[in-house]
């Protein structure tokens, strides 16, 4: 029905049935008759006079000018001028196909009645009523915006068949669809229509999409089905001068893992909490599928309802009896049901319990051992966790949220790469909404997905070679702007200890994403505070070349020489260049590199560069490119990151760059003979270069290991007369053990450089763990003995035990260097970090520092403590109240304990911190060099030779003298120089023991 406003109503039709005889002429309401072309059932012979009934089919224009449609249309209408050539005839039959309404901008619409259809030339032409693509509808429904004459023809039988070739059964089977079609099919588009959502979606050939056609069919295969694939697929193709649409139902069972329960295991106390809530979640799919739980005793379910999702929540009003395991159970028609289990612990009393702990969430009293959960907040996706230990004390929170938009967004960009969505439509729509969620991001999980789905665009781009237009690689630039800025820097340290490549497949993804901007939106440039690019069109070349420079900390300037340019410019071929410069991305990667640089730790100056050149839509490489870097200190390396080293996790490398003399003295210049991500490498903290370091570093360790030897022949001879009282048994354990264990230690640092080197070589991985082992071990033996002696001067009268005492000075002594050793094994070796690059040690970058080097310092620093109070128990008594002579001995005794204990101690260690904070200088490396490579001799002289007891017992043992006692009498006389006074034996026993 049309109101007043509007001007008529049109309705096409067809006049099936026409009778060649003389008709009364009727009257109607403004009609006239128009051919349109149609097709007659016998020729007319005008000459004949037969009368005889033919098909005809004809355009006929009728125009209402009352409100209501007519409930019936004259059986007999007077056909108007048109056909005043033919002779009178009479309709006997009205088929009415076409419905048009006339709207106040003078736009038709026009729809076609059940069994009619525009033909697929209007379907072209004209857009659809509701809005529709014309290439994704079958156009029942077409707007005019002129006066086209046209009408909806009947339809023919349907020219193709849609079949399902096998039936899913479970998910990751493989769907396979085929279409039987006349030869005449053409122009063939797959479509898949969500349940959830109306509009279809264009499937093209991606990661798990196959399309496949010949003569009479095509096929498409969607591999690796999940519920995300199920819905209604539509084929699309045009036949017999018409647009068909054909569909296909498509259902798959959900999969266990896809049923969230929260929490899947809980422990319950019923004198805190009297009752408890499960839930159990699913999402939604074209399959309807109801949830039960049991036992439901006491319980109340409730049904919760979400955009994606469905839970199902059962409320205990009552702890159960015992520890009981519910089971929420999934069904569906004509499918099997599975159960999902939840266990439910009651804690008892004398159970090791975690308190209620308010932070960041409620958690409640949880037994020792189990990890409670928690739900996310609103608008966040997984799961809140917290493992309660077995001591009582909670854990750390692991938060493993995702904001919704985040995640939706990377899932669109996961399905696009499989083959879901038109990528030139899909692609910016993505990267303009992936701007604005990079602010939310609050969680390490937030962080990985919005990265990875930047690379996910970054596949599609490669793989269809889809063009970006200028706003969106704005939209990607200022993405990855705030992903490096500041604010965001600890969300990268806790996500790249979950995946360790994060940075360089987001470095990849970026350099892929721009090197796709359409040459028609050059020139181009952007600039932030942390991404800076240059492109633009090169059409023709002459010296110097192109050149580019950028205002960064340091000043980078870089150029392409003409004679690398000259061969690309022919011919008029338009050469774009872009050249991209990325600060504070460097320091996201990993500390990789490759052989041929040294193995150290190295330092970026904050930025990479990274030059693309294309020519005729190839992309080219080999490219000679000169970038000057600005104040540059320590040794710098011309490097670049190789995406294929280590596993595809990347590394720095130096193959095909090198560093040249540049023409100022603040300016170091890197010449590179290929394009890609480039930096520069700064061996702050790399030793210096010297062979003669090398060598004092060898000859020591040499002179070390005969030292030790020469320790445990002495001990062997003297053992016995030696350690005649607790004290001195306590002190020569000690000095026993780190013998061995130094003389192992060098042992193996020694033999290492004969060993073949990599993780391959079995020997070579032993060797690098023993010695790790042996020189902590070492230490540690240092430690016991300092926390005995300390033991001694503080506690004077104080007995120890015997068995008690040398248990703990093994264990300290042996396990704790043991455990050390093996979690960095743990930790370093699946990383292919554990090894020197070429050598059988202990990686420097950064695993020589923690798990060496550290334990170290904190041992010195309590020996260092120790000897301090012996030094103070020592000059007790006052120095200033004594006669000159008592002042001279107290002296000598405190120089004889620094000179002892000091070496003893590894006290020369303090040495290496002068090495971190002063890398450049020489002498302080070769100090530390000697004096820690000469660590045997120090025991031999000062733990041996120094120790008048050893002396003694040596002279006996070679002149056969059989009087211990008063050699023992003796030696002690020789540090206690008189009896006078109290304090006068109190200080002399003291340096007794620093001697003893």
């Amino acid at each position: 029905m049309a109101s007043r406003a509007l001007s008529q109503l049109l309705l096409a039709m067809t006049l099936p049935l026409l009778k060649l005889e003389s008709a009364a002429s009727v009257s109607t309401v403004q009609s006239e008759f128009k051919p349109s072309g149609g097709k007659s059932g016998q020729q007319l012979d005008q000459n004949n006079g037969v009368r005889e009934s033919i098909l005809l089919s004809s355009y006929v224009q009728l125009e209402f000018s009352n409100r209501p449609w007519p409930q019936e249309l004259p059986e007999n209408l007077s056909l108007l001028t048109a056909s005043t050539s033919l002779p009178p005839r009479t309709l006997t039959a009205l088929s009415l196909t076409t419905e048009c309404c006339v709207k106040h901008n003078r736009t038709r619409f026009c729809t076609c009645r059940s069994g009619y259809r525009w033909n697929a030339t209007l379907c072209s032409l004209y857009p659809t009523c509701l809005g529709h693509r014309p290439e994704i509808s079958s156009c029942m429904c077409l707007s005019f915006h002129d006066a086209a004459l046209g009408y909806c023809q009947l339809l023919p039988p349907v020219p193709a068949k849609l079949t399902l070739d096998t039936q899913l059964q479970k998910p990751r089977d493989t769907l396979n669809l085929i279409l039987l079609k006349t030869e005449g099919a053409t122009n063939l588009r797959w479509y898949l229509r969500n349940p959830e959502d109306p509009k279809l979606i264009f499937l093209w050939p991606g990661a798990k999409v196959d399309q496949m056609s010949s003569q009479g069919q095509a096929g498409l295969r969607v591999t690796h089905f999940s519920r995300h694939w199920t819905g209604t697929y539509v084929s699309i193709f045009e036949a017999q001068g018409f647009r068909w649409e054909l569909e296909q139902v498509v259902q798959v069972p959900l999969e266990e893992k896809e049923v969230v329960l929260l929490p899947d295991k809980l422990s319950i106390s019923c004198a805190a909490s009297a009752g408890f809530q499960l839930s159990c979640c699913f999402p939604r799919t074209n399959l309807a599928y109801t949830a039960t739980w049991s036992p439901r005793e006491g319980s109340q379910v409730s049904l919760q309802n979400m955009s994606d999702s469905q839970c199902l929540v059962l409320t205990a009003q009552h702890c159960p009896a015992a520890d009981t395991t519910y089971m929420c159970t999934l069904h569906s028609q004509n499918l099997a049901r599975f159960t999902v289990p939840v266990s439910v612990t009651i804690i008892q009393d004398g159970d090791t319990t975690c308190p209620t702990d308010f932070s960041v969430v409620d958690w409640n009293i949880t037994k020792a051992g189990f990890v409670a959960q928690a739900p996310c907040p609103v608008n966040k996706r997984g799961v809140v966790k917290r493992l309660c230990g077995s001591d009582g004390i909670w854990g750390p929170v692991q938060n493993s949220c995702t904001e919704a938009e985040i995640l939706n967004l990377w899932l669109k960009a996961k399905l696009l790469l499989e083959g879901q969505g038109k990528p030139h439509e899909e692609i910016p729509c993505i990267l303009s909404q992936l701007r604005e969620q990079v602010d939310v991001a609050s969680t390490p999980t937030d962080l990985q997905k919005l990265l990875h789905t930047v690379t996910l665009l970054a596949n599609v781009v490669a793989e269809t070679r889809a063009e970006l237009t200028e706003s969106a690689l704005k939209d990607l630039l200022t993405t990855t702007d705030k992903i490096l800025d500041v604010n965001i820097s600890s969300l990268w340290t806790l996500a790249q200890a979950q995946v360790p490549s994060m940075g360089s497949d987001f470095l990849k993804a970026v350099e892929t994403l721009v090197h796709s901007l359409s040459p028609q939106q050059l020139p181009f440039s952007f600039s932030s505070s942390n991404v800076l690019l240059q492109s633009q069109l090169l059409r023709h070349t002459s010296p110097p070349g192109y050149q580019m420079s950028f205002s960064t900390r340091p000043l980078l300037q870089a150029q392409i020489p003409w004679y690398s340019l000259a061969p690309l410019v022919h011919n008029g071929t338009n050469v774009s260049i872009s050249s991209l410069v990325l600060q504070k991305l460097d320091h996201r990667l990993p500390s990789s590199y490759t052989q041929g640089l040294w193995n150290a730790s190295y330092t970026t100056p904050g930025l990479i560069l990274v030059v693309s050149i294309t020519a005729d839509s190839q992309a080219f490489t080999r490219v000679e490119l000169l970038m000057d870097f600005e104040d540059m200190n320590g040794a710098p390396h011309c490097v670049f990151w190789d995406h294929s080293l280590y596993q595809g996790q990347g590394g720095w490398s130096d193959k095909g760059c090198q560093v040249h003399a540049a023409n100022t003295s603040n300016t170091t210049q890197c010449v590179c003979q290929h394009l890609t991500a480039f930096s520069m490498l700064m061996s702050r903290h790399t030793v210096p270069t010297d062979p003669i370091l090398d060598l004092l570093s060898q000859v020591g360790v040499g002179a070390s290991i005969l030292a030790l030897l020469v320790c445990l022949v002495i001990y062997r001879l003297v053992w016995g007369a030696v350690v005649r009282n607790k004290i001195a048994f306590f002190r020569h354990a000690a000095l026993y053990n780190m013998v061995i264990c130094l003389l192992a230690a060098d042992t193996c640092f020694m033999g290492s450089p004969f060993l073949p080197s990599g993780y391959h070589s079995l020997f070579c991985l032993v060797t690098a763990f023993l010695c790790h082992f042996f020189y902590l071990a070492t230490f540690f033996w240092m430690l016991a003995q300092a926390l005995v002696l300390a033991h001694q001067l503080l506690f004077v009268f104080h007995q120890l035990s015997k068995y008690i005492v040398l248990s703990l000075m093994v264990i300290l002594g042996y396990l704790c260097p043991l455990g050390f050793a093996g979690i960095t094994l743990g930790l370093y070796l699946p990383q292919r970090k554990y090894l020197m690059e070429g050598k059988c040690l202990l990686n420097e970058d950064g695993i020589m520092l923690h798990t060496f080097s550290e334990p170290v310092l904190v041992i010195v620093g309590v020996n260092g403590l120790v000897l301090l109070i012996a030094v103070l128990k020592l000059l007790r008594p006052s120095l200033s109240e004594g006669p000159p002579v008592e002042k001279r001995q107290a002296l000598v005794g405190v120089l004889k304990a620094l000179l002892i204990l000091t070496p003893v101690f590894g006290l020369t260690w303090v040495l290496g911190v002068a090495v971190v904070f002063d890398q450049d200088s020489m002498v302080s490396h070769y100090i530390f060099t000697v004096f820690n490579s000469l660590q045997g001799v120090f025991i031999l002289v000062f733990g041996c030779l120094t120790d008048k007891k050893v002396l003694e017992a040596l002279r006996k043992r070679f002149q056969g003298t059989q009087s211990s006692n008063s050699a023992i009498s003796l030696a002690t006389n020789e540090t206690c120089t008189s009896e006078h006074s109290k304090e006068r034996s109190e200080h002399a026993s003291y340096e007794e023991n620093m001697t003893d």
